[in-house]
Formats: structure tokens, sequence, C-alpha cells
């Protein structure tokens, strides 16, 4: 048994060396993720003239925690943990065990996971992780998306898996708060954790290098309880009651880690959910919607008086106008490519200024005529070239991805 939370006088070489290693490394992690910015200039040596990297030697924020910056401070923090791990023992090796070093340093592994695992949950619970498929998204053939977006929009449709990932990582959270029940939280971070992983290793999901150190620290706290684990659930053998080991005891120390808990975990609870609210109706699904929302199919396309087919080779020809996001558009040409473009509309709600997003332009371009209840008109104005699209709102309804719903029966497989 290299780990256990019970007082041990006497460690073996095995475990003095293995906690010397995993104590460097994951605390290696948890202190550069943050402070890594400030190691630019060594981790961009490291790239130049270790790796000969050819990626991007800078720390810009893109959204990816598995750039090439990350994988050369991951590279660092092993160094470090290799190189720390011997000199350590050269330099301590008659201490006969570190109890009160595991013991920080468990706790310190319980608050960070728990902190992550509410933010992963939370994000679930409200639902702004994963998003609703966009309206360009429905428009998307599967097989023209990424792997990233296919992971996207299979868990974006499902409020209810959400929820249920969700409550199940802040379920693990929540059972580290208390030494008696942080084996089976741990146990749970790992399998949830794990799935999280698989998916972000099979799906190409540049979260590669969190997710496995978050699973990396829940083995850890689960392997110090994994003897008496080991003996009730494999070998079927009755088991003892873990006497662990607490270096600060006391009446104070209980009381101070009582109300910590309950204070903390208020203030957590509540700032996470008033955050969740808030970006659920600023840019989850329950936002408001822009005026003219929806899919708007092109029925007829004039540009400077000549009439253009929906040829399907056709760079110029606008196949849908997309209205998803407020002052956003898209429009979807014939040939399958996308074009962005600002859209702003006047107070009357008949003009509109739609124009490129590198472009600057003060005026409005563009009026609006609704033909009837679903067709409306644009038409270029004055000084501008000649355009008249006609347009038809797509009911969003005739997506099957969205109006399949649920059936508690289903005669046979319904996989179209």
């Amino acid at each position: 048994m290299l780990f256990t939370q019970e007082y041990r006088p006497q460690w073996s070489t095995l475990s003095k060396v293995s906690f010397r290693f995993v104590f460097l490394f994951l605390l290696g992690f948890i202190l550069l993720m943050p402070g890594r910015i400030f190691l630019d200039p060594l981790l961009a040596w490291i790239g130049e003239h270790v790796f000969q990297s050819t990626g991007r030697l800078e720390t810009v924020s893109t959204g990816s925690g598995d750039d090439t910056m990350s994988w050369i401070s991951v590279f660092l923090q092993l160094v470090i943990a290799v190189i720390g791990t011997l000199v350590w023992t050269l330099i301590d090796s008659k201490r006969a065990a570190y109890n009160k070093l595991q013991y920080w340093f468990i706790l310190l592994l319980r608050l960070y996971l728990i902190f992550f695992m509410a933010v992963y949950g939370m994000v679930k619970i409200f639902k702004i992780q994963f998003l609703d498929p966009t309206l360009l998204r429905l428009l998307q053939p599967v097989g023209d998306m990424s792997p990233m977006g296919l992971a996207w929009t299979y868990m974006g449709h499902s409020i209810a898996f959400n929820m249920f990932v969700g409550f199940v990582e802040i379920s693990g959270g929540i059972l580290l708060i208390w030494r008696r029940t942080q084996t089976l939280g741990s146990l749970m971070i790992m399998g949830v954790m794990t799935h999280v992983a698989v998916m972000n290793f099979t799906y190409d999901i540049p979260v590669k290098i969190f997710s496995v150190h978050l699973i990396l620290m829940g083995l850890f706290i689960f392997l110090t309880d994994s003897k008496r684990f080991i003996d009730v659930f494999l070998k079927n053998q009755a088991t003892a009651s873990s006497n662990y080991y607490n270096p600060a005891r006391g009446r104070t120390w209980r009381k101070t880690v009582h109300y910590f808990k309950w204070i903390a975990g208020s203030l957590l609870i509540v700032g996470f959910s008033v955050t969740g609210f808030i970006a659920e109706y600023s840019i989850g699904h329950k936002r408001n919607k822009p005026d003219f929302y929806g899919i708007w199919e092109v029925q007829l396309f004039i540009k400077n008086g000549d009439t253009l087919p929906p040829l399907i080779d056709a760079t110029n020809r606008w196949r849908y106008l997309i209205l998803d996001d407020k002052n956003e558009a898209s429009v979807k040409m014939t040939n399958d490519s996308v074009k962005s473009y600002r859209f702003e509309l006047d107070s009357t709600k008949t003009l509109i200024k739609m124009v490129a997003e590198d472009i600057e332009f003060d005026g409005y371009n563009l009026s609006l005529e609704w033909l009837d209840s679903t067709r409306l008109r644009l038409k270029s104005r004055p000084s501008r070239d000649s355009l008249q699209v006609d347009l038809k709102a797509r009911d969003l309804k005739s997506f099957r991805l969205l109006n399949r719903g649920f059936h508690w029966v289903n005669e046979s497989p319904y996989v179209k």
C-alpha cells in the first residue's frame, strides 16, 4: 500500500519517493496554470531550442487549453517533478514519513477539485457551456462539422442530459467536502472526468491536459483509501473504519473548518447560481431573440437588374439569411460558403445597416418590406448597387432534430 491517510510513523522508500513525485507534479500544475504567463520567455525558449517548435510560442487566450505553450508547460512541470524528486530524495533521505505534508496536500487537492467540479457542473445545469445548436449549425451538413462541433451539438441538444452530467460533477465535488465521503467523491470525479477526457481525446476538444490532471488528482485521493475499497468490493472482506490522521486537531480548528465549509459552500453556490442565471438569460437559450430571428430562405435574388439562379457553384448568390444574435447576421451562399455581417435596424424596423464586419459604414443601406406574414423583401437604398432579395421564413420545427422529441414507446429505432 503506497498511500493512506492513517498515521504511519515509517513510510517505505517507494511510498516516500512516489509521494514526492506526485506532490511536485500536481502542485506544479496547480501553480503553473495561473502563473504560466510569468514563464513565457522560458517556455518560448524551451519550445524553440528543445523542441524546435513551429507553434505559437506566446501566451494568448484562444479558449484552447492544449496549445503549444500548454504542452511545453506540461513538459516543464514533468522536468521539475523528476529533478525535484531526485534532489528531494537526496537531501531528505532520512525523513521517516510525510504524514503532515500529505494531509495539507490532500486538503489542497480537495479544495481545487471542489471548485472546478462546481464550475463544470454549474455551466451544464444552467446550460451555458453547451448551448443549443445555432441556426447556422442546423443548416450545416454533419460531414462538414468538426469533431468538436459535432460533440458540442450532441451535448447542446439536450437540457436534461446537461443537467444530469452537471449534477454528477457537482455531487462528486460535494462528497469531497467531508473526509468520510471523499473516497466516494473521488471515485465519482474519476468516472465523470474520465468520460470528459475520453470525449476530449476522441472529439479533439482542446481541454485534454486539464481534464487528465483532474482525473489524476481524484486518483491520488482515491488511492489513499484503495485498500479498504479493494477489501470490500473485490475481496468481499470486512474492513474497519479509517482513522484519519489530522495534525490540526482541537476545538478551535474544528469550529473554524465547520464554519468555513458552510460559509464558503454557501458563497460558492450563490455566486455560481447568480452568475449562471445571468449568463443563461444573456448568452444561453433563455436570451432575448433579435428582431426577425430565424432562418430566411431566399426565394428571389436580383442584383443590378439580373436575376441570379441558385446555382450550387455561385459565389455571389444568397441561399439563406440567418439572424440568430442581436446585431449580427450570417449569409449562407448557394455554394455553402458563409459570410458574416453586422446587422442593425433603425427604430421603425424598416431600414437596415448590413455590412461586412471589417467595413466601416454609418448609414442604412437596405430597406425592409413585409410581403406577408412569413415573407419579406430587402432592397438596396439609392447610391448603392441595385439589390433585391425576397425571403421566406423557414419553419424551425421542420428540422427533425428539433421536432422529434422524446418517446416512451418506439416500435422501431428512429435513426435518420
